[in-house]
């Protein structure tokens, strides 16, 4: 094995390692950088491959400029039965990149010269700063290239829209070069972005009790069962008054809801992920990226609306989740008051305070309507033998809703089914 332009091997991960990944960031074509290879191509090995990675993802994120989210990835092989690293690269849009504790100068930016990395002059770096183009889902390279779409078709074929061999050219999933972009890899089957549900025992961040991850997949599927937890969590409570019986739910589910859809679809995914945030006392969801460019506070709150990623919205509209531009917002303000909302140039959070009072009045809780405090999967582990008919009794949801949900879970590994298809039962992994 040999050095070449794009490939670049390292003993050990060192302080010169940003120079070489800001190098294949300037340079057309990206390359690899190999760790656990010496200069004279023998393998020597990693000793611990998983704080190493772990390493190598931090420094990448906080050390380089603009971020690169999405355009590389941390993939652990064995060369001679040694165990590497192999951290690939994808040429970015927002040329030059650079080392951030140097800024955009000759001792910040570097780019690939034969199997060397060098220093930018002046004149490239400038020239590149006038070319940069605006980074979107469709400009931004898919990490990974060999993607498959199996529950998104799923998706459209439930709302009758049969996918064609253009499929994916339709959905604007593709660069111009014909390799899939970052809104692919976010609706692929499988990806590494994960959206984060925490639950915390008091006010504040300091006693945490549980966190889980719903991602590493089609996008839309983390969204529904992100809303299947919600539901869960959002009890509902009874009041007995003189003359009725009251009812109210934690937060308005309504608006719930669509805060965490536009956070998902409307998230800057060059800056990070959505997170879901549980307090005694409120739900918090926060989404990277403030105010699109050109859209002013007070559009914002007078429910007009310009979408960040119009690939995202072009899919989660045809499936239902997002009816038309500015209607989520339209929802939340018809029950709350933009007190809700914190803006700011990295985030937008929306926190919904309980309904306190009620609660403190009524004290019981109850169930939702049609069973649906428990999600699919909580009762196939309770009820193994359930047919379809029988979960649409014990969930709420409709045999068409559930057949596609069992199919989901199916293909992502958490749900399978053992024996007959009439005497057989479900084991949930």
């Amino acid at each position: 094995m040999r050095e070449n332009n794009r490939t670049e091997f390292k003993r050990e991960l060192s302080d010169r390692f940003e120079r070489a990944v800001v190098s294949f960031l300037n340079y057309a074509g990206g390359g690899e950088i190999v760790i656990g290879v010496d200069d004279d191509g023998v393998p020597v090995g990693v000793e611990d491959v998983d704080a190493t990675q772990l390493r190598i993802v931090d420094r990448i994120r906080n050390n380089i400029r603009p971020q690169t989210l999405g355009l590389f990835d941390v993939v652990q092989t064995q060369i001679d039965r040694k165990n590497v690293i192999r951290v690939i690269v994808s040429c970015g849009g927002q040329r030059p990149y650079y080392i951030r504790k140097f800024g955009m100068t000759e001792q910040g930016c570097f780019v690939r010269v034969g199997s060397s990395t060098q220093p930018m002059s002046e004149q490239m770096i400038e020239e590149l700063l006038a070319k940069r183009q605006q980074i979107t889902l469709q400009t931004m390279a898919a990490p990974r290239h060999n993607l498959t779409f199996k529950q998104l078709c799923i998706y459209y074929e439930e709302k009758n829209l049969e996918p064609t061999t253009q499929f994916l050219d339709n959905l604007d999933l593709r660069q111009a070069s014909g390799e899939f972009n970052y809104a692919a890899y976010l609706l692929a089957d499988e990806n590494g972005i994960s959206v984060k549900v925490a639950t915390y025992a008091g006010t504040d961040k300091v006693d945490l009790l549980e966190t889980r991850e719903y991602g590493n997949r089609c996008l839309i599927t983390a969204t529904h069962r992100i809303l299947d937890r919600l539901d869960s969590e959002n009890r509902t409570y009874a009041k007995i008054t003189a003359k009725t019986r009251l009812e109210k739910e934690r937060v308005n589910s309504i608006a719930l809801r669509e805060a965490v859809i536009n956070g998902v679809v409307h998230n800057d995914y060059t800056k990070g992920v959505p997170l879901i945030e549980i307090f005694s006392d409120r739900i918090v969801v926060t989404s990277c990226g403030g105010l699109v460019d050109g859209l002013s506070e007070a559009d914002f709150f007078k429910c007009r609306s310009m979408p960040r990623n119009r690939e995202l919205m072009r899919v989660f509209r045809d499936m239902e989740l997002v009816e038309q531009i500015g209607s989520g917002m339209s929802r939340i303000l018809k029950v709350y008051d933009r007190s809700i909302f914190e803006l700011s140039p990295g985030f937008t959070v929306v926190s919904f305070p309980f309904e306190k009072a009620f609660i403190a009045s009524s004290g019981k809780v109850v169930g939702k309507k049609n069973g649906k405090i428990k999600t699919t999967l909580d009762v196939l582990k309770n009820n193994p033998d359930a047919t379809i008919v029988q979960l649409a009794e014990l969930t709420g949801k409709s045999p068409r809703t559930l057949s596609r949900e069992l199919k989901e879970y199916q293909i992502a590994g958490l749900l399978r089914r053992e024996g007959a298809r009439k005497k057989g039962r479900w084991i949930v992994e």
